[in-house]
């Protein structure tokens, strides 16, 4: 498609405060040189569930192509080829092997980094650099507006399981910086708004409402820019640049609503400011700031934390009063079971909605999905237990090209699940030798 003019890869619309990134266009690509244009960037993102999963209703019986999907990743079906359902990848430091604030809090501040654990009186500390997430950010951080994405979905500050600061940062962290600098998650989805369009990011919760008192809306202040780029492309990146616009619209809208609608009755638990109460409707606000993020390439790496690991929240919008994590220590007692085989079934169909607008967003040749890997899981196998082999993992996309999904893949008991960060890290660009306890490569990710 011959274009008026060719657009730079990181060309943003900017008004007062606000600078929106933009999504792959056509015209971002000289006309001549359409053949030869560089590929899409691949993007990395963690999703994390706490509390384990009931494992008899993830793993299939079968190893190879996926067919028949079991229970809990039953909403997942229409997407099974990009599914990649790794097994018996372990974390050996999550286990108590010398101190370090119980499995919960091991198993979460271990995911990304790999390491042992340990707290003191007055803080925590990681035997290790950084997390595989800010390993990735230092080398090829850069090249984005932000380095990295923290989000999260619970204060643990307003949750009354946590006893104090560093206890939290266990449980509430997934991202590290150093030894004993956890990465803490953006949880009010009126930050993350504001961390993503917004050109001051570093401005304190008071100056931010101010800004947002004296500016109606993004949109209305990035409008004249908008149509003197208009008058510059074809009518498919017209289109594509219209969709984009109205569904930054809507989340704006949606987080200005839930900021101002009423509180519930019973919520059951205290939310942050600006965050819907039902679970759902904010599972969705968040991930689809995430999808614009992906999509402008305003970050390629992120963490995102279903709620914190130990996390006592019930689900009433699927009829469960009982706390999650009390709910995993059932004893075998059939019906407690049953209900956290039902949360897990409920975050996947959240996630699953995620997915299915990821697979229909328009990136090069193919979809935004074909370029992302999505490690869906958790850092627990039996939360009844506190088993920390085998654990759930789901590799989801096709990491530009490098990965081919639609199977199950089944590794020898106890490999490290950080030869899966050694693996990642790989198609993300950043060499590295070793990772944590990484003992190999994964193969079969390709194959």
């Amino acid at each position: 498609m011959i274009t008026r003019r060719s657009l730079p890869r990181r060309t943003f619309l900017r008004g007062l405060g606000v600078a929106i990134g933009l999504p792959v266009l056509d015209a971002m690509t000289p006309a001549l040189a359409l053949a030869s244009a560089k590929k899409p960037p691949v993007r990395l993102v963690f999703m994390y569930v706490p509390n384990g999963i009931d494992m008899p209703n993830w793993n299939p019986a079968y190893t190879g192509p996926l067919t028949d999907l079991p229970r809990i990743l039953k909403p997942l079906e229409p997407f099974r080829n990009d599914l990649l359902l790794l097994s018996n990848l372990t974390q050996n430091y999550a286990r108590p092997l010398l101190d370090g604030g119980g499995d919960h809090g091991r198993c979460s501040a271990n995911y990304l980094t790999g390491a042992h654990v340990r707290k003191t009186t007055t803080d925590i500390h990681i035997d290790g650099p950084m997390s595989m997430d800010q390993a990735i950010a230092r080398e090829i951080g850069s090249q984005t507006r932000l380095p990295s994405l923290e989000i999260g979905m619970e204060d643990p500050r307003q949750s009354g399981s946590c006893d104090s600061g560093y206890s939290c940062a266990y449980t509430n962290n997934l991202s590290w910086k150093g030894e004993t600098q956890p990465m803490p998650p953006i949880l009010d989805p009126r930050m993350l708004f504001e961390r993503l369009f917004g050109t001051n990011a570093g401005l304190s919760p008071r100056e931010i409402e101010r800004q947002q008192r004296i500016r109606t809306s993004v949109l209305d202040y990035v409008l004249e820019s908008t149509r003197r780029l208009e008058s510059d492309l074809g009518p498919t990146d017209r289109r594509k640049l219209d969709e984009y616009l109205t569904a930054i619209r809507s989340i704006e809208q949606r987080v200005q609503r839930a900021a101002t609608e009423p509180p519930p009755a019973d919520p059951g638990i205290a939310k942050p400011l600006g965050a819907p109460a039902d679970f759902a409707e904010h599972y969705k606000l968040l991930t689809d700031m995430l999808t614009v993020a992906l999509q402008a390439d305003i970050t390629r790496v992120c963490t995102f934390m279903i709620t914190r690991e130990g996390t006592s929240r019930p689900y009433r919008e699927i009829g469960i009063s009982d706390g999650h994590h009390p709910l995993t220590h059932h004893g075998g007692n059939m019906d407690l079971l049953a209900k956290v085989t039902q949360i897990n079934e409920y975050h996947a169909r959240n996630f699953a909605g995620w997915i299915e607008r990821l697979s229909v967003i328009k990136e090069g040749d193919g979809r935004l999905l074909d370029n992302l890997m999505i490690v869906y899981g958790a850092g627990l196998n039996d939360g009844n237990r506190h088993i920390h082999e085998d654990l759930p993992t789901l590799l989801i996309g096709r990491g530009g090209g490098t990965l081919k999904p639609g199977r199950r893949v089944v590794y020898r008991r106890e490999t490290p699940f950080c030869n899966l960060h050694l693996s990642l890290m790989d198609r993300m660009g950043v060499e590295a030798e070793s990772f944590g306890d990484s003992s190999a490569r994964l193969t079969d990710l390709e194959t």
